[in-house]
């Protein structure tokens, strides 16, 4: 556990560092949430409709922000070498580092949002409902994103590989986030079935994402 929090408070201390990038997935959230209104139009019943989608969108791409460097700063610097010699579990040292990325760039996304649902019309009964499907997904595209941000740490200038990689596995969560938050302000599918699927998709992300990213840094070692 020593060993856990260790690796955690390292990469929470480097990503809310100056130039660390922290806040520039809440910078580009904020972007594309403010600037589709004025794509679209005036039209606040279109904007409320697809709101949801809107947000989860600039979520999800807000959340891949920094994953290319997440193992190949480490790489570079000689830390990733040091983590193979820690008493602590590969699979365990790639999900500190997806939860710290996570608490400095999923988790101000997610508190963000209930401002941002204003700006597109989201009606106020729908923000919990929002709030709780960004709050169970967004850690699903963290872990899911460990494994591209394993397999960039083995390539130079593999930052696209991240998104080539992991905008696939990420699509389900999407489509489930977005159709739990459509179905808590139109119906008429209640809210909790897509929910409880996005739900078990977090839960399966945060058991493959460590594990297929560790796999991942053992072969490139190799």
């Amino acid at each position: 556990m020593g060993a856990f929090l260790a690796v955690l408070r390292r990469d929470l201390a480097l990503a809310l560092r100056a130039g660390g990038g922290a806040g520039l997935g809440v910078v580009f959230f904020l972007a594309v949430v403010v600037v589709t209104p004025f794509a679209i139009g005036p039209d606040l019943a279109l904007l409320g409709r697809i709101g949801p989608a809107i947000l989860w969108i600039g979520a999800l791409l807000a959340s891949l922000i920094g994953l290319d460097r997440l193992f190949a700063a480490d790489g570079e610097d000689g830390s990733l070498d040091l983590m193979f010699t820690l008493d602590l579990p590969l699979e365990l040292v790639a999900a500190a580092k997806g939860l710290a990325h996570w608490i400095a760039t999923g988790l101000p996304l997610v508190a963000a949002a209930p401002l941002l649902a204003l700006l597109l019309n989201i009606e106020p009964k729908a923000t919990g409902a929002l709030v709780a499907t960004l709050l169970a997904g967004t850690p699903a595209i963290t872990f899911l994103g460990l494994i591209g941000a394993a397999f960039a740490g083995a390539f130079r200038r593999g930052g696209l590989l991240v998104a080539v990689l992991v905008m696939p596995l990420t699509i389900p969560v999407l489509i489930f986030g977005v159709a739990a938050t459509t179905a808590a302000i139109t119906g008429p599918v209640p809210f909790g079935t897509p929910f409880r699927i996005l739900l078990g998709l977090a839960l399966g992300a945060l058991v493959l994402g460590p594990v297929a990213a560790a796999a991942a840094l053992r072969v490139a070692r190799n």
